[in-house]
């Protein structure tokens, strides 16, 4: 059996599954992540959930998808933007000293790619650029069935693209705009400053009206948006458009033969994908235009979890001279 975790910054996640039906995951664990407890809090429930699948199933590898940069030779966690006590944190060796199999590691959004290219959206392709839109905006890029840029320190990083030549700091990312937590920080700023969206007081006193008690968030928001709320529909637009000119960047540098985006912002279903596809034809390389499509993810919330294990065929199939 090949055992399968995901270290993310709101959810770890672990499973088994048979090699002989590798697509198919058994006993799997979603467990809350207590960012405060940091990163040990994090080992400690890995290390119990693992050792009580452990009593019921034999492992012969172990595959991980880690929620930031990862060195992969080295099987080292680079570090967390959301969790703090990883960084450079020898996870491979943590994991064989208590289970001493082999361990394949790799960043969650390459994990994913992998998984939707070899088993969901992109499983028709060769070449298959995924990303996640959720609390932050991830990337892999999926070459012939196999992870690209492994020896870089990372790659396809979508949401760290820098929207247009004022963007000199940083901070001043795709991510900080078009994920969740970027709209939700967009819509604060624009309740305290509508007119900078074009709005006015009024527009943003009927938004608080709308919000009430419910918490603020992505989902929300674009629910307001397609209700025609104005503020919401600028705040959201501003986050469509700029994923979409995101998009088109990578596409115009790689040339995918698909685009497939999962988490949790996605989830507002055709809205988002309609103004996304909108604007990233607006910006992307005319030739690719009508070669490359925009998808939904295909695995869901599993999908780092299939991609772990499909890292570890991987693994062992270049370590056997397969792959």
């Amino acid at each position: 059996m090949i055992g399968a975790i995901e270290i993310g910054g709101t959810k770890l996640q672990l499973a088994v599954a048979a090699e002989t039906a590798p697509e198919k995951l058994l006993d799997v664990h979603r467990l809350p992540i207590d960012r405060q407890a940091g990163a040990p809090g994090i080992l400690a429930l890995i290390e119990q959930t693992l050792t009580q699948l452990t009593t019921r199933y034999s492992l012969s590898a172990i595959g991980v998808g880690f929620g930031g940069p990862v060195d992969v030779g080295q099987g080292r966690a680079i570090t967390s933007h959301q969790v703090s006590g990883w960084t450079n944190f020898a996870l491979r060796d943590w994991l064989q000293q208590r289970w001493p199999v082999p361990v394949a590691i790799d960043n969650d959004c390459n994990v994913a790619a992998l998984a939707e290219a070899r088993l969901g959206a992109g499983k028709a392709c060769s070449r298959v650029l995924y990303t996640t839109v959720g609390t932050g905006i991830g990337g892999g890029f999926i070459i012939n069935g196999q992870i690209d840029g492994q020896d870089r320190p990372a790659i396809t990083e979508i949401g760290h693209l820098r929207p247009g030549l004022v963007a000199e700091r940083p901070e001043m990312t795709v991510e900080a705009i078009a994920s969740g937590l970027g709209i939700e920080r967009t819509m604060t700023e624009a309740l305290q400053a509508p007119g900078y969206f074009g709005c006015s007081p009024a527009d943003a006193d009927e938004f608080r009206q709308r919000l009430g008690d419910t918490p603020l968030s992505a989902r929300f928001i674009a629910e307001q948006s397609q209700a025609g709320q104005l503020l919401a529909v600028r705040v959201f637009a501003d986050a469509t458009q700029t994923l979409g000119w995101a998009l088109a960047q990578a596409t115009t540098l790689l040339a995918p033969h698909v685009i497939v985006i999962g988490g949790g912002v996605s989830l507002v279903g055709q809205p988002f994908f309609a103004a996304v596809t909108h604007w990233w034809h607006t910006y992307v390389f005319p030739p690719l235009s009508k070669v490359v499509h925009i998808t939904p993810a295909a695995l869901g919330e599993e999908v780092v979890l299939h991609g772990a294990i499909q890292l570890v065929l991987s693994q062992a199939a270049m370590t056997s001279g397969k792959g």
